[in-house]
This record gives structure tokens, sequence and C-alpha cells, in this order.
């Protein structure tokens, strides 16, 4: 697929995107078929794309052909329903094989998550970020979060670049945010991407619409697909009271809990799946699973949460 489809499909998603958990089976490897159930059932429930073996997907715990059987799996599953965009990282050597791999295994585009460890000046991070594009023939979405915060003028080159379509933000600056937006707009105008990819994104969505960034990923989405997909009508449709209903009586208590833990933006997503009947497994090291009372907290939650959807139809 060239970036051009791809960025087409995500402009103006019909519903939630969608970054499924990785499954594995009572022996600890990863079980595609589940992983399958798990995108299948995402598809269905309303996802507009899903994005595999990313943060959610716990992409640094996989090895090289775990990760290619999960893209393919995904990919065999949505069957061009949606596109499948593949997570990738660590060094450019590695992120290139992975890149690599996504693009045998048949997937549209490539999320590129932060380079492992090393926090690089900026001319070093649009290298790695263009050699990996320039890899594949995948169009690349650039993951800004943790070491990888970028500048304008570094966004703008990004935007400049044959096969980078755009960029997900998981750092929550809406001042730089704005800077990038303006930035781009006035130097390198086009159809640019931006993403709010804040854990939980939801939370903050009402104020990355203010500054034009439509796009979110959905952690959610994994669990509650009713409840992502409502505050995600709400939001397309300007019902502010139905989305304000949800982010006071769900979104915001489930930030609360999965702030009680390190590594609850996966692990705890990861319990919702399998409170909700898919056994996927646990989260492999080095995350651990959320405490038994915070599990419970979340079915409570997650019942909450589905009441407040029955209300607001």
């Amino acid at each position: 697929m060239t970036p051009a489809p791809l960025a087409d499909r995500l402009r103006a998603p019909g519903g939630p995107l969608f970054f499924p958990v990785t499954a594995y089976g009572p022996n600890g490897s990863v079980d595609p078929g589940v992983l399958r159930e798990h995108v299948r059932r995402g598809v269905d429930a309303g996802a507009a794309a899903v994005f595999v073996c990313c943060g959610t997907g716990e992409f640094h715990a996989l090895a090289p052909e775990e990760f290619e059987a999960c893209v393919q799996a995904a990919v065999e599953e949505t069957a061009g329903r949606v596109p499948v965009v593949a997570g990738v990282g660590y060094g450019t050597a590695l992120a290139v094989r992975y890149a690599r791999l996504a693009q045998g295994a048949g997937a549209d585009g490539l999320l590129v998550m932060p380079p492992y460890l090393v926090v690089a000046p900026q001319e070093g991070l649009l290298r790695h970020y263009r050699e990996i594009a320039a890899a594949t023939a995948l169009p690349v979405i650039v993951y800004q979060r943790d070491n990888a915060v970028l500048t304008p003028r570094t966004v703008v080159e990004l935007a400049r670049t044959e096969g980078v379509v755009g960029l997900k933000d998981g750092i929550g600056d809406l001042d730089l945010m704005q800077r990038i937006v303006s930035a781009v707009r006035t130097d390198a105008p086009g159809d640019f991407l931006y993403f709010n990819g804040l854990p939980t994104a939801e939370q903050t969505q009402l104020a990355y619409r203010a500054i034009g960034i439509s796009l979110y990923s959905s952690a959610v989405f994994c669990f509650a697909p009713e409840i992502a997909v409502a505050f995600h009508r709400a939001l397309a449709t300007g019902d502010d009271a139905t989305a304000r209903r949800l982010l006071d009586g769900f979104y915001r208590p489930f930030v609360e809990l999965r702030d009680q833990g390190r590594g609850y933006a996966v692990s705890l997503v990861k319990a919702g799946v399998r409170l909700r009947g898919l056994d996927v497994g646990e989260v492999r090291p080095p995350l651990a699973e959320p405490a038994g009372e915070h599990v419970k907290q979340l079915a409570e939650l997650i019942d909450r949460g589905l009441a407040l959807v029955e209300e607001s139809r």
C-alpha cells in the first residue's frame, strides 16, 4: 500500500483506533489464534484501524519471529477491512529489520516507537526516522514520547520526508503540539496526520481536539469497546454532554486506578480483556500483573461505564 491510501483511511476514522494486546497461551508462548479472536472482536465492534504489536501489545517483549507471526495474524484476520499498522522500535538497525518483517507480513504501515535507551540529538532522531522510512514502502507514523521529543523544526523536516505521514504524541505538552502543528502548516503544508497517543487518550482528547488533533489511540477499546465507541461517537457528533459524563464516571476513575501501579497502562488493560471473557494470558516480564484488588475495582468500573453508555442511548 502506498502512503496516501493509509493516510486517507486514517484521516477520518469511523471508529476508535484499536491497539490490541498480544495473546499468550498457558505456556507463555504467543497464541496467534487468540490474538486473531481479539482482533476480530475489535473490528466487529467498530475499530477503524488495528495497531498491532505496539505499546499495549508488548512490542518490547516479542522476539522477531513472534512479532512477524502477530502481524501476519492481524493482517489475515482483518482481511483488508481496516488497515493494520505494526509497531517497530529499538535502534535503527533493529527497527529496520522489524519494519521489513512487518512489510513481509502484509502490514499497511508502521508506528515507530522511540529508539532504545539513548537520548539523541534532533539530527540523530531525524536520521533514524528517515532511514526507517527509506527501508520499506510502508508509510511511517513517528511516536513522540520519553527520549524522543521533537522540535517543531524537526517535525517539519519529517513532514517533508517521503514515506513519513504522521506524528503520534505521547508527551502531552499542548504548547509544543500547537507550535508543531503551526510550523508544519506554515512550512510543509499538506495532509500530515497527528494523533493523541497519551495513555487513556480519551482523558485529554477534548483538549487535543481544540488544537485540531482529532485522532487518538484507545486502549480502553481493548476491553470495553462499547464505552470507547460511545465516547468516540460523542466527540464526532459534538455531544459534549455524553463525553463529559463518560469522562467523569468512567475515564477519570480509570486513569486514577491505572496510576496505582507501574505498567498498569498495559497489565490493567490486559486484565480487562480477560474480565470480558477472552483469555489473552498474563503480561511478560519485566511487567507484572496488577493487584487482585485493583482488578476487582476494574471490573466494577467497567460495569459502571457500560451502565453510563446505556443511560446515554
